[in-house]
């Protein structure tokens, strides 16, 4: 598609049904409510930390509704949108920001740092790029056991810097797994550019040197994103051909809630990608030509988003912490050793001495 969503090359529509177009135009703007929230959420400190996903929720959308539903995630942790398409409820995103008692992963981690096992959505881990030769391991299993399924990693043009991306690469060609690599390249790793980060063209020119099939695609349009990652997939899969597609897109956001980027890039820069190659903009472009929606369906679809998410946060807002004494030294060893029964133990006791000094009542008993 051009900015205002017209199809360039009929020959590359994919001609997807109205029902998908409109998924994939609610999930990026549900994701964007849902941003716009638990940002807002962390600034009044109700939660420790948040990561937003804005000028990018095309490449989750465009990539996800190409993968077969069985498919593997390895994400980084810019990839909430993947998760959403595949059905993950409002009310676990927020549990898991929060760490209350409803989290699958029992308050212990950070926010953003989302998993489903249902979904196939492998747990987010902070450092980068661990999850490529993770990913690639995996991919190589499902070809031993013949499943007829694909892993998708992705991560950010700053993570292909790492050697861990170096290994991943290698072991997926040499091994001919069944992978596909998405690569957001969205103009900065925190602060640093891509043109402080490399002098090459860019991380799909890499892919050629592992022997790698690469591909380069404009993030920001789903329908080119869904099209390159549906080949890509089904290269994979049919042929054990890993594929490298490298996303051009921009991080209108900052970095994280840690982050100030006005430090490093002017606001005329995040408002031209904001106002005039904005992939949710682009799309609802090509479906008010279409006739598929309008301005009412719009004002109706936003208040009732924001509602879901609203509701979703309130609920989250008053749910306990998990308790302390049953998950601070659990799931490590299927059986408790001495040593952590003993750790228990000293933490039971200071709370019965301290316990005054400390949130309990926001804690399960």
């Amino acid at each position: 598609m051009d900015r205002q969503g017209h199809i360039l090359n009929p020959h590359e529509d994919p001609q997807l049904p109205k029902e998908l177009v409109l998924k994939l135009y609610k999930t990026m703007t549900l994701l964007n409510t849902m941003d716009r929230i638990l940002y807002e959420s962390q600034r009044q400190g109700r939660i420790s930390f948040y990561m937003t996903n804005y000028g990018e929720e095309g490449t989750h959308v465009g990539s996800a509704a190409a993968l077969d539903d069985t498919d593997l995630v390895f994400g980084q942790y810019r990839e909430a949108g993947v998760l959403m398409y595949r059905g993950y409820p409002l009310d676990l995103f927020m549990a898991q920001c929060y760490g209350n008692s409803s989290d699958p992963g029992k308050g212990r981690q950070m926010p953003v740092h989302y998993g489903c096992r249902e979904r196939h959505f492998v747990t987010i881990s902070s450092p980068l790029a661990t999850q490529i030769p993770q990913a690639v391991g995996a991919a190589y299993a499902i070809k031993r056991a013949d499943a007829n399924r694909a892993v998708i990693c992705y991560f950010g043009e700053g993570a292909a810097s790492e050697g861990d991306a170096h290994a991943g690469f290698n072991f997926a060609a040499t091994l001919e797994c069944p992978i596909v690599f998405f690569c957001r390249n969205n103009g900065y790793a925190i602060s640093t550019p891509t043109s402080e980060q490399y002098r090459g063209d860019g991380i799909a020119a890499r892919g050629p040197g592992y022997g790698l099939l690469s591909i380069r695609v404009d993030g920001n349009d789903v329908f080119a994103v869904y099209n390159a990652t549906k080949e890509a997939r089904r290269r994979a899969v049919a042929e054990n051909q890993p594929f490298l597609i490298e996303a051009m897109t921009y991080r209108i956001g900052h970095h994280s809630t840690s982050d100030d980027s006005s430090a490093y890039r002017s606001v005329d820069e995040v408002n031209y990608w904001d106002k005039q190659d904005h992939p949710i903009s682009r799309l609802r472009h090509h479906m008010l030509n279409r006739g598929w929606w309008d301005d009412e369906q719009e004002k109706a679809w936003r208040k009732s988003s924001r509602r879901k998410v609203m509701e979703a946060f309130e609920q989250a807002e008053r749910k306990p912490k998990p308790s302390p004494q049953q998950h601070l030294f659990s799931d490590v060893y299927r059986e408790m050793p001495p040593h952590l029964k003993k750790q228990r133990a000293a933490l039971e006791r200071h709370l019965q001495h301290y316990g005054e000094h400390y949130p309990l009542e926001h804690f399960e008993k």
